[in-house]
């Protein structure tokens, strides 16, 4: 066990996202005049349950959804029992003669080597790995058809919520944005008092009652608390993530028995208290190892779903598509690495699917020549032969009938596609460093040693810890039920006491909300970075700060994308000296010489700003940084993170009261 120590230290909290005088306030409504929705008692499920209702399309949408999911269950238990117990396997690869007495035909069918049902029953019976697995599997549809009732019960008052309060029809639901349902929710805190607690609701109240535990797991790893960075053998630096994995914190922290929350809004009384940090350490640890061990006894019968899982969802997709497992996709890390405080999925969905194509070109650039060399010749000798036996085929379809010549067909296909895959394409301009901006300016995070190293082997290799191959992914799912419970025994236990006083240090009662975290605040004084521009204005620690920038570009993010937030002092203060600053400065730039792109801050801007804005991403892309174009500051500005503060202008201009109304029928098509 490691030793139990940490230099954390607790925030004094000095600010709440209420008004003046709201602190102790509890609203009273006479008993006559309560609507239905009148002081909700669990907020954070019911936004949530409003966000997934609109994002899901509507009410109908989602129970079909979920009806489909119940049904694809018995379909995946179903078939794979026939498959296991009522084939005869010789007759269908043609290892035993079928006798067909009564007919001259003798052609073998497929209902063939179907076995009789009592044939079938008994096999089924006789089998029991087969019984238990099928006795779990029916424990856990009856637990998720229960769990779907429920569900429906409970939409259905969502249903009645958009319909009477917002009026909003479900027909209507999909071509409304979020941002003009979370501005309804808002409106109507005054007449239906939701929250009895505030007279008023924010955006930052809705966003923090839907994101509470993302908001934690977003800062936990941000201040890489997780174990998910593991240097291997022969591997190297290697981070692993999972769903399994992703499930089980938060079985652990938020929702499980024995978690640290008492319920969803608040954090359990002892684990505020640092007097008895070492006895509540232990206690997680314990939990933690009877967790890990529990994963390790129902690994057999995770490994097994999920193998069925993956081969009934992909193989149709290799069949049809042999390459996609050459495609890539943002690994679970990377989402929550890119994530900003407060973030809502479809945000953050928007900003990565922005930034794929220019990833996907990025990654493409670092295509091995050797490989390429090797994939050109072995395509060649592979498409050689595909050639003859299509055009073989083609002049005698007997052909196929050959034993294994159609088994040819299809795997010299497979290594035909997977050799293209490795040939770059030869029109392909090597330019990673002006990719590698490209996709800033969405993700919005970047390391500082990728600066001017785009090009090299090691960013390329760190970027592909957040952009991997589909096939690592699909890979590191199936080996999660074997590496989850060692990774929760041997590397998340150590950690136990950094994990109490974590929650404990960086969480915080808003009045109205409850328990959150405090980075979710996005206050820079508590937890901003004097690197970017958070200097003289920031009390905290080095501890205290938040990487990479994340308390600034989230609340840049945030403040953007709802225009009618009302920040808190320090907040408004930071964002209106930032925004004073940034147009001071576009002055000195002139059409001679443009602003340029050198900068984290600008990119993260830019990507937020308007399409009408009138600066693109790329007319300034190929712009370098020249001295005129340097602000003369030199107190603030003398960073390396904001020494191109200036030309975010065009992103900041959204910020102002004049764009407040523009930016808002903007995002309806660019979220």
């Amino acid at each position: 066990m490691a030793v139990f120590d940490t230099p954390y230290q607790r925030l004094e909290v000095s600010y709440t996202d209420s008004p003046m005088g709201e602190d102790d306030l509890m609203v009273h409504v006479p008993e006559g005049s309560k609507s239905p929705w009148n002081h909700i008692e669990n907020l954070d499920i019911f936004f949530s349950r409003v966000y997934n209702l609109h994002q899901k399309n509507g009410f109908t949408c989602m129970l079909i959804g979920e009806m489909f999911e119940l049904l694809q269950f018995i379909f995946v238990v179903s078939f794979t029992t026939f498959l296991v117990s009522c084939v005869d396997y010789d007759i269908l690869f043609a290892n035993k003669m079928v006798n067909h007495s009564q007919s001259e035909n003798n052609k073998v069918t497929l209902p063939d080597a179907f076995l009789p049902p009592g044939v079938c029953r008994d096999r089924i019976q006789e089998n029991w790995f087969l019984m238990v697995l099928l006795v779990i599997a029916g424990v856990f549809w009856i637990h998720r058809l229960i769990k779907f009732i429920y569900n429906v019960c409970c939409y259905w008052e969502i249903y009645n919520f958009y319909i009477q309060a917002l009026r909003i029809p479900m027909a209507d639901l999909p071509y409304y944005t979020w941002e003009e349902i979370q501005s309804r929710i808002v409106q109507i805190q005054k007449e239906h008092q939701i929250c009895i607690h505030k007279k008023e609701l924010s955006e930052l109240d809705v966003s923090h009652r839907i994101l509470r535990f993302k908001n934690y797991m977003v800062a936990m790893v941000n201040k890489n608390l997780l174990p998910l960075q593991h240097r291997l053998p022969l591997l190297g630096d290697t981070v692993f993530y999972t769903r399994g994995l992703k499930y089980n914190f938060q079985l652990i922290f938020f929702w499980g028995p024995g978690c640290l929350f008492q319920n969803e809004w608040s954090l359990k009384p002892e684990y505020k208290r640092a007097g008895v940090r070492l006895e509540l350490a232990e206690k997680l640890s314990q939990r933690i190892l009877w967790i890990g061990l529990a994963n390790l006894v129902l690994c057999p019968l995770v490994l097994v779903w999920q193998i069925l899982y993956a081969f009934f969802s992909y193989t149709e997709v290799l069949r049809r598509e042999p390459g996609s497992l050459g495609a890539r996709c943002w690994s679970l890390y990377g989402r929550c690495y890119l994530r900003h405080f407060n973030e809502l999925d479809h945000q953050l969905q928007a900003r990565l699917s922005r930034a794929y194509k220019p990833a996907s070109k990025y990654m493409n650039c670092f295509l091995s020549p050797l490989l390429a060399v090797a994939a050109k010749h072995l395509g060649f000798l592979a498409g050689s032969i595909l050639a003859v036996l299509i055009a073989l085929t083609v002049y005698d379809e007997d052909v196929l009938a050959v034993e294994h010549v159609l088994s040819a067909v299809t795997l010299l296909g497979v290594v035909v596609t997977v050799c293209r895959s490795f040939i770059p394409d030869q029109h392909l301009v090597f330019c990673p460093e002006q990719l590698l901006r490209v996709i800033l300016a969405h993700i919005h995070y970047m390391p500082d040693h990728w600066q001017r190293s785009a090009h090299r082997a090691e960013t390329r290799g760190e970027f592909a810890q957040l952009f991997q191959y589909k096939a690592v992914f699909i890979l590191e799912e199936l080996l999660s039920p074997l590496l989850t419970p060692l990774v929760l025994i041997f590397r998340l236990r150590p950690k136990s006491l950094e994990i109490i006083d974590f929650f404990r240090n960086f969480t915080v009662e808003v009045v109205g909300v409850g328990d959150t975290c405090s980075f979710a605040q996005m206050d820079v004084r508590q937890h901003g970075n004097p690197a970017w521009m958070s200097a003289g204005k920031t009390e905290a620690s080095v501890y205290q700060q938040a990487e990479d920038g994340k308390t600034e570009l989230s609340l840049m993010h945030f403040a953007i994308t709802n225009p009618r937030w009302q920040p808190p002092r320090e907040c408004s203060a930071f964002l209106t000296h930032l925004r004073e600053r940034v147009q001071k400065d576009s002055g000195v730039s002139t059409p001679k010489n443009p602003p340029g792109p050198g900068h984290h801050l600008h990119f993260s801007g830019l990507s937020m700003q308007s399409d009408s804005e009138p600066h693109s991403l790329m007319a300034n892309m190929f712009h370098v940084m020249s001295p005129s174009a340097m602000p003369p500051h030199t107190d603030v500005l003398c960073s390396p993170h904001v020494s191109a503060v200036s030309e975010v202008a065009s992103a900041l201009r959204s910020l102002s009261p004049q764009q407040s109304g523009h930016v808002a029928q903007n995002q309806s098509s660019t979220m």
